[in-house]
């Protein structure tokens, strides 16, 4: 229930349980205030702060409302900008929405408690379960329309952990999920939901004429080909895609134009395959908690039935136009890109790998529409950058630290060239772009192939560097311990185990100019071989050592 009071520019928020009781812990306001002649403020309070429940979607974090929400409010209420996308939910009922939803989040709940994989539970379960909702109220209103007496079946493609499937097959829809690799969490749900690990190719044995509806939930390479395949399986057959990275038909998407953002770009570009797949492609915004929450659906057609066989013709002719394109922009540049743009992908591996064809039934692997194309790889890859060569780790971080520390002398702090070095060089600020401009061809080359590239190789680095806003400077340590005397830090992250102190050595100690900034005694890392001590902790069989220890022995001067 939200109560306004115009009057007095406040909004009250009453979550409501199934009873229509208030649930006193999660109210909250909002209220609006004048300054002075045309300065204003907002501001957020909360009656019962200490019991807060947080469900990541119609109960947000305290923390985010007050630190990105204020600043987003405050922003949206004056800027005077048309918005690239449609409202949210604005192809279905909100208030089916919202009661479907509720319900849904309090059955699959306890999915949270049991999460068995890395991701973050808390995300991807909430996010699976409003995408459910969605899906199930759009079929509803499907049914009704068409005056449908059977619920809709699907096939979700890329199904990941399978969620989405096990949610929607629960509440009475026939389907199943088809993924290159199986998931931990697949064995927890049961003979109804049906799960199946196969790659999938697009090709004519990848049909499935029985079926209402194709899912792509952060499908990856597969997103381009949902239409195709949906517009290829039936007439009647429909499509739901939420595009999240990046791809065309053939591999990673080049942007064509800087006049959009390239999220809206590729929003368009799939869009523009359903158009020639002879789709009537609607776009909605989805209330889950991601930045990419645009999804597209394709459920009518722009022809009769009787034309089928001339618009597929069109269809191969886009498909192969697509490919050319491919090859044309393979070379481009992708500097631009090598930023966190991806950082909402399921954590699953987008590199367009070599076809595993044990994953492939023999009689499946016929003609592809598109020669060429390779589904991902069933051994999930890390492209972290913590798998590279530790010798070029090494070479890469200190050549950043040069240059950040090789400033011109106007703009050093004059007193760094006191003898006493009493003042410790921190150093000049460069953007990524900058930094990227003074590496090798083949260092660049190298961090292409990981996931985020130069910015994820010195944020694992976060020792030596700090990257804020795409800005790289050296971290001083000194700031570091001021300013978390002023904020109140999770007791397991205040001080670092004491088994693990002193068993590495420092890197300020070993490279930097200026040694260290902190003493020694409140350096938890070892000033030189005489302070190092043996570590207690296991050794991981990776390829990368520990943070904030550099084995090459080249020292900055």
């Amino acid at each position: 229930m939200v109560i306004r009071d115009l009057a007095n520019s406040i909004v009250t928020f009453l979550p409501l349980d199934e009873a229509n009781q208030a649930k006193k812990n999660n109210i909250y306001q909002i209220r609006l205030k004048r300054v002075q002649d045309d300065e204003w403020s907002i501001s957020l309070f909360t009656l019962c702060s200490e019991g807060w429940e947080c469900d990541g979607v119609v109960y947000p974090k305290i923390t985010w409302m007050k630190n990105e929400l204020l600043s987003k409010l405050a922003k949206w209420s004056t800027e005077d900008k048309k918005s690239e996308f449609k409202s949210t939910l604005s192809l279905i009922a909100v208030d089916k929405y919202s009661q479907l939803y509720q319900c849904l989040k309090e059955k699959y709940r306890d999915m949270v408690k049991v999460w068995p994989e890395v991701t973050d539970p808390e995300k991807f379960v909430y996010e699976d379960v409003a995408i459910a909702t969605y899906l199930l109220i759009l079929w509803e209103e499907e049914r009704s329309q068409k005056q449908l007496r059977e619920k809709q079946s699907f096939v979700d493609l890329g199904c990941g952990n399978g969620l989405l499937v096990h949610i929607l097959s629960n509440e009475g829809h026939p389907g199943r999920g088809i993924d290159v690799r199986r998931r931990k969490i697949w064995d927890m749900y049961g003979p109804q939901t049906i799960l199946e690990e196969s790659a999938i190719l697009p090709n004519d044995d990848y049909l499935f004429p029985d079926t209402d509806w194709i899912i792509g939930n952060h499908s990856d390479e597969l997103t381009p080909w949902l239409p195709v395949i949906a517009s290829r399986s039936s007439y009647s057959c429909c499509y739901f895609v939420l595009p999240c990275c990046f791809f065309n038909f053939y591999g990673k998407y080049n942007r064509k134009s800087t006049k959009k953002t390239q999220y809206r770009e590729y929003l368009d570009f799939v869009k523009e395959v359903g158009d020639q797949c002879g789709f009537n492609v609607e776009e909605d915004c989805l209330r889950i908690p991601s930045t990419k929450r645009v999804c597209l659906i394709g459920m009518s057609r722009t022809y009769p039935p009787t034309q089928e066989k001339l618009i597929d013709e069109q269809r191969t002719l886009y498909i192969k136009s697509q490919h050319t394109d491919s090859l044309g922009l393979s070379s481009k540049s992708s500097l631009d890109q090598d930023d966190s743009r991806h950082l909402d992908c399921h954590a699953s591996d987008t590199q367009v790998g070599n076809l595993d064809s044990s994953l492939v039934p023999p009689e499946k692997l016929t003609e592809s529409w598109m020669p060429g194309f390779q589904p991902r790889e069933k051994e999930e890859r890390i492209r972290n950058c913590a798998l590279l060569p530790r010798d070029f780790i090494d070479k890469t971080v200190l050549q950043v630290a040069k240059l950040l520390l090789d400033s011109n002398s106007e703009e050093k702090d004059p007193r760094i060239n006191d003898q006493s070095k009493s003042v410790w060089d921190t150093g000049r600020s460069l953007t990524l772009r900058e930094v990227a401009e003074h590496l090798e061809v083949d260092t660049l080359q190298k961090l292409k192939n990981e996931c985020g590239g130069l910015q994820t190789l010195l944020r694992n680095n976060h020792q030596v560097f700090e990257v804020i806003n795409s800005n790289v400077s050296i971290r001083d340590w000194r700031q570091e311990v001021h300013t978390n005397t002023n904020k109140r830090r999770p007791e397991a992250k205040r001080t670092a185990p004491s088994d693990v102190l002193k068993t590495r050595l420092c890197w300020f100690y070993v490279n930097h100019p200026s040694g260290c900034p902190r003493a020694a005694e409140s350096c938890p890392y070892a000033h030189g071989a005489e302070e190092l001590r043996p570590s207690l902790m296991p050794r991981k069989n990776r390829n990368s050592a520990p943070d904030g220890y550099c084995s090459s022995s080249l020292v900055l001067m």
